[in-house]
């Protein structure tokens, strides 16, 4: 089993940046992918960004390309979102996600592990 806990979600202008976090306790998990996935209101939860832990490979969501970056510090058990350049539509919650696959995929119902979410919210 894989705990995980989201931290770091907020208010903050558009424009601006905010890093949430992800970290997993329970188990190693550096044979896992995890994945970023987010929610606004009466909108389905969708895929961000994804980050094998192994190695770092990587890849993100059109929308958020070149403005968010995913990242692991593995000695702390933690994956980041760092998020730039944000804008109103980027307000959600914010979940991150572990899948014992260690193969990258943005398939939400393939992610056996989920945390309890992060607000974020971007004011115009």
């Amino acid at each position: 089993q894989v705990q995980l806990v989201e931290s770091g979600g907020g208010l903050v202008q558009a424009g601006g940046s905010l890093r949430v976090s992800c970290a997993a306790s329970g188990r190693t998990f550096d044979r896992y992918i995890v994945g970023w996935f987010r929610q606004a209101p009466g909108k389905e939860r969708e895929f961000v960004a994804a980050i094998a832990v192994s190695d770092g490979r990587a890849f993100y969501e059109d929308s958020v390309s070149g403005r968010f970056t995913i990242s692991r510090d593995n000695a702390k058990n933690t994956v980041y979102l760092q998020m730039n350049s944000l804008a109103p539509e980027d307000t959600a919650v914010y979940y991150c996600a572990a899948d014992r696959s260690n193969v990258l995929h943005r398939f939400r119902g393939a992610y056996d592990y989920w945390g309890q979410g992060t607000q974020v919210t971007v004011s115009s």
